[in-house]
């Protein structure tokens, strides 16, 4: 019981912290020269944001708004309910995260794509995909609105084009593997999982074979999504591997070279070989 009255004592401060920062004209000043006149609409989706997220409140509001100015540097509205971005909070510890509208809007921003689409295939709907020119064919009618798999496909100006398709096992199992945001019970993977699948596959299609402007380059770099952890997951060495002492290393270095050991000569005539 008083731990639970002491938690309501943390968010109301934290609460009123955040509207101290809110009114701070520090912060009006800051999000005017991102965001114009659109600035007092989203310092109101920040609080909303804040005050309707019990667990996002229990994180300190200072941090909070830190992340939130990752969306504001962007011009990406915060509010979970559009899909672009989030701020999900690890424990006590907020962190922002791209949804895939907020792929999808960064990548018509760089005016190179033609098409760009991510969307959802349901139960009765059949998916041939061809992995030699990744592109893919969707056919039959869908049964029931029960997504079975998660697609995103993109057309380039110059004419290059590529798809990419997971099943929901695949992303259920690269989301329990790879992402933090699924241990937390109120993260989007288990209030927006379709959002969230959405995500991971046009990310990964981007990431892989998309134009990325230096503004989304940045935005893929403060998303603390589950690609840099998968990356390294798949390709880093398994296995500790324990060095030998310097000495060793220098020993090994004099032999491999015909080097007696415990001196070197320096020999300074001729001309150096490439």
């Amino acid at each position: 019981m008083a731990m639970a009255q002491n938690q309501i004592s943390v968010v109301k401060n934290n609460i009123a912290n955040m509207k101290g920062i809110i009114n701070s004209e520090s912060v009006k000043d800051r999000m005017k020269s991102m965001l114009g006149n659109e600035a007092g609409v989203f310092l109101a989706s920040v609080l909303d944001l804040y005050t309707g997220d019990t667990n996002l409140s229990k994180c300190d509001a200072t941090k909070v708004m830190a992340e939130c100015m990752k969306a504001a540097a962007l011009k990406l509205p915060v509010a979970k309910s559009l899909g672009f971005c989030y701020v999900i909070p690890y424990g006590n510890t907020p962190n922002f995260q791209l949804g895939y509208k907020g792929y999808v809007q960064l990548a018509q921003r760089t005016g190179q794509y033609k098409y760009i689409n991510a969307d959802c295939v349901y139960e009765g709907e059949k998916v041939t995909y061809d992995r030699i020119t990744g592109m893919m064919e969707i056919t039959g009618e869908a049964t029931s609105e029960k997504a079975v798999g998660y697609f995103a496909y993109f057309k380039l100006l110059n004419g290059f084009e590529k798809a990419v398709y997971w099943s929901r096992e695949k992303v259920e199992a690269h989301a329990k593997k790879y992402s933090k945001a699924w241990s937390q019970p109120a993260s989007p993977w288990h209030t927006e999982f379709d959002a969230m699948a959405l995500k991971t596959v046009i990310k990964s299609l981007i990431s892989k074979y998309g134009i990325m402007s230096v503004e989304f380059a940045s935005a893929v770099a403060q998303d603390y999504g589950d690609t840099v952890e998968a990356e390294v997951a798949q390709n880093a060495n398994g296995e500790a591997i324990t060095l030998p002492p310097q000495e060793v290393i220098e020993a090994d270095e004099k032999q491999q070279n015909g080097e007696p050991e415990g001196q070197m000569e320096i020999n300074f005539e001729g001309e150096p070989s490439f």
